[in-house]
């Protein structure tokens, strides 16, 4: 602790150079939206843009929106404590539920060329307020999970570097966020994050290559393979399918439901090039994993060298102020930023999108609230005692597969009743939730195992079960 005090204290004015690399970003994201993008007056337009948009630009954008807090902070600490079996299990379902995505998103595309939402899409074809209303609660709170996560997640470094309090920092990220994204909505969230993901690739992986070179060599990077406790090194090996079980299984079935349950990634689907879908997410997931990959490359540095961790959740922030000169601190801040943001903007157009299912008359004022509410939720979530990114990331995976069997069976052309899908998604929430909620806060492997099975599975179960009973849905 005293090493890490020594090293952060030594930064002439760490708060100046803090508060300067905000005031940079916030300048460079607005000013890019102003000279990249217009200001949008319509709402279709302010949530799908044109319907056009190039795949190299979506590709980094999808990117850079599966770039949230875990990815930037889960995958140091997973790799340093529990070492390759756990970045494993972290990594390659991030990865491949996008690419498992696409065929669904070329396939509501191709339903729905005019579409804007999932939910509307299920109200489209079940023609049900409370099948509409289930999926709007469930996207919804999805968005105030997600951005409560990157809330919380950023403010922890930026107010113990600044000393703002925290519950200020909070607020002063999510105006950030706020000042580009309603000028021209999903134009302004991709053209950003686009912009933000070419940054966040350069330095994620200039801190992998030195970090390596400055721990130890590549001695250091294979004996931390291990982990902290030096036994996570295989993913079959007895302490790996103990992480497995009680990290990796839980954590497969969040993420792999992750973009089916999630706006932000249906928004990009509506957005691409009708014909480009499939490559921009493709490319988008490859772009991802190396972020990832290379904050995973820093735990193990850090377990390979012997660092005794003061906070596990930032541990990547601390092994920048110890192996790296103080300037350092500046690149990874930005990265850091970017990254959250990204995610925070695309968050703020997700909701603004589903107003197109709320309001009969629906105006660019009420999508801009929507994303004032969005924050204003998203900022007392990271305000509550006690609550980690690690936490906040495994609960609303959860969340979001109450709605995946629903989503999954719908596209591939099953006709369920729509009574079937309320209830099954409101009886996941309802038992697979807590029992998830409770081995999460209580460290029991088998309950959140369980609980994230039990969410997933019960949605579909009860939706297949009632339409077996009350026939096919012609609706």
């Amino acid at each position: 602790m005293a090493v890490l005090l020594q090293k952060l204290n030594r930064l002439e004015d760490k708060m100046n150079y803090t508060i300067l690399v905000l005031m940079i970003y916030a300048a460079a994201m607005l000013l890019s939206t102003v000279l990249l993008t217009r200001k949008e007056k319509s709402v279709i337009s302010f949530c799908v843009g044109n319907r056009n948009i190039g795949w190299i630009v979506s590709a980094l954008s999808i990117a850079a929106t599966w770039i949230w807090a875990p990815a930037l902070f889960t995958s140091t600490e997973t790799a340093y404590t529990k070492g390759f079996a756990g970045l494993f299990w972290f990594l390659v379902p991030n990865v491949l539920c996008l690419i498992l995505f696409i065929p669904f998103a070329k396939k509501i595309r191709k339903e729905m060329p005019e579409g804007v939402t999932l939910s509307g899409y299920m109200h489209s074809r079940y023609r049900s307020e409370s099948v509409k209303n289930v999926y709007l609660f469930q996207l919804g709170a999805l968005s105030v999970l997600s951005t409560g996560v990157q809330l919380l997640a950023g403010s922890k470094i930026l107010s113990r570097l600044t000393g703002i309090p925290f519950w200020c920092m909070t607020i002063i990220m999510a105006v950030v966020a706020f000042s580009y994204s309603q000028f021209s909505g999903i134009r302004a969230s991709i053209m950003t994050d686009a912009i933000q993901m070419v940054f966040m690739l350069v330095f994620s992986i200039g801190f992998a290559a030195f970090g390596v070179k400055n721990g130890g060599g590549p001695e250091m990077l294979l004996t931390g393979l291990g982990g902290a406790t030096g036994d996570a090194g295989r993913i079959f090996s007895a302490s790996g399918w103990k992480i497995f079980l009680g990290f990796g299984l839980p954590t497969t079935i969040g993420l792999m439901s992750g973009p089916f349950g999630d706006q932000c990634f249906w928004q990009r689907a509506f957005c691409v090039q009708k014909d480009r879908i499939g490559r921009a997410f493709l490319v988008g997931s490859l772009l991802f994993g190396i972020v990832p990959l290379s904050m995973g490359i820093l735990g193990f540095v850090g377990a390979g060298m012997g660092y005794a961790a003061v906070d596990t959740g930032v541990i990547n922030f601390e092994l920048i102020c110890t192996l790296f000169p103080d300037w350092a601190v500046i690149p990874f801040l930005f990265m850091i930023i970017s990254g959250l943001l990204s995610t925070i903007d695309s968050n703020l157009c997700a909701v603004s999108s589903l107003t197109t299912d709320v309001f009969r008359e629906n105006t660019i004022g009420k999508t801009k609230l929507s994303m004032i509410l969005l924050l204003a939720a998203g900022i007392a979530v990271a305000n509550i005692p006690g609550l980690t990114v690690t936490h906040l990331f495994l609960m609303y995976g959860t969340l979001r597969a109450s709605t995946l069997l629903p989503t999954i069976l719908t596209l591939k052309g099953v006709r369920l009743m729509p009574r079937g899908i309320v209830a099954g998604v409101i009886v996941a929430m309802v038992i697979g939730l807590p029992v998830f909620g409770y081995g999460n806060i209580n460290g029991i492997a088998i309950c959140k195992t369980v609980g994230s099975l039990l969410t997933v599975i019960i949605s579909g179960a009860v939706a297949l079960v009632v339409t077996g009973k009350r026939g096919e849905y012609h609706g």
